[in-house]
């Protein structure tokens, strides 16, 4: 989808949902996302030059209700990525491992 929407190059930051049947099961997957990784740092920030990765709705949106955070556009499937300089085969290593992991 990057190239079909950003032919001239896309950047290093990205999001996706995790899977659940609902808004908690996807909550807690999201964390359990995040506690499986090893290589990806949690952490807010992005553009670090290592990778990082965070679940917004159980960190920086969680004192806020499952409503607010929607009105914010942060649901609780959503994970961001923030991709680093490691090598590509070990970041997509430790996806993996940790989506297997959910």
């Amino acid at each position: 989808l990057g190239q079909k929407y950003m032919p001239k190059g896309q950047g290093a930051i990205m999001g996706f949902g995790i899977a659940g049947d609902t808004p908690e099961q996807q909550q807690a997957n999201g964390v359990k996302l995040i506690n499986n990784v090893k290589l990806f740092s949690h952490l807010a920030n992005v553009g670090d030059s290592k990778s990082l990765i965070i679940h917004p709705s159980s960190t920086t949106h969680q004192q806020l209700t499952l409503e607010e955070q929607e009105s914010t556009g942060v649901t609780p499937d959503f994970v961001r990525l923030s991709i680093g300089t490691e090598d590509i085969d070990d970041i997509l290593a430790d996806l993996k491992q940790a989506l297997d992991a959910v």
